[in-house]
């Protein structure tokens, strides 16, 4: 696989929290590529480092050694500012908590990251994505008069206006329910078919996972088997071989 294919990609990840007798191995050495325009889906149990791998390649924590690209840039060793600029402008961030700003209407929160870098929206891409998520009628609401649904589809459109090159979503429907979790992970799949985006997804759930084109599971730390073309029934069941062999 050459680097123009890869959107994302780490070598010898290592991620330690605490120290002595306490010390947790979040990270031993991991070594992936996220493709460009391919859906992965993170999994693996409780504590198996799937949010602390998320995190590192995203930029949002530093991993005590090895590298992460994005693209062919090198985020290992960036300054804090160079690193803030390119999250702000090369990544989109989805989470289980919305984290939209409740002073603001909707269209200002998806909004708010050409307003963070003093630059004009692309109108065009923003009135795509608005209709794509089916907020037209939600726009000058605020947080608070929105359900659950709708603030998440709020989260998932102020990732993707600015077209970045990778969007990270951690846990993004832990907060939906079932119909709800449906209908943005439907718009996450069809952001990867139609507009060639490339999504790193987080999950528990293998109804989730079941939307991506691979699935990656992780355990203790380590890399454990990967999934291609998965489906809700192989997802469970490779899960399920995970806690039989820790049995």
């Amino acid at each position: 696989m050459t680097q123009t294919r890869a959107a994302v990609r780490a070598t010898g990840l290592v991620k330690r929290y605490g120290s002595g007798d306490s010390r947790v191995v979040a990270l031993a050495g991991v070594d992936v590529e996220f493709r460009r325009g391919e859906f992965t889906a993170i999994m693996g149990p409780s504590g198996s480092g799937k949010s602390t791998l998320m995190h590192c390649v995203a930029g949002l924590d530093q991993a005590d050694e090895g590298t992460v690209w994005i693209g062919d840039t090198e985020l290992t060793g960036l300054r804090d500012t160079a690193l803030t600029h390119l999250r702000r402008d090369r990544v989109g961030f989805v989470f289980q908590a919305f984290n939209l700003l409740p002073t603001l209407t909707a269209l200002e929160n998806i909004t708010l990251p050409f307003d963070l870098a003093g630059r004009r929206h692309d109108q065009d891409t923003v009135r795509k994505v608005i209709a794509a998520l089916n907020l037209q009628s939600r726009l000058h609401h605020r947080p608070s008069q929105l359900s659950g649904g709708q603030q998440q589809r709020v989260a998932c459109a102020r990732a993707l206006v600015t077209r970045p090159e990778v969007v990270f979503a951690d846990e993004p429907t832990g907060a939906l329910d079932s119909s709800a979790s449906a209908e943005l992970l439907g718009f996450l799949r069809r952001s990867v078919d139609a507009l060639g985006r490339t999504v790193v997804m987080v999950t528990h759930e293998p109804t989730a996972a079941a939307y991506a084109d691979r699935v990656l599971f992780l355990k203790d730390g380590h890399l454990v088997g990967e999934l291609r073309a998965p489906d809700a029934g192989s997802v469970l069941e490779r899960m399920k071989s995970f806690e039989k062999a820790a049995a």
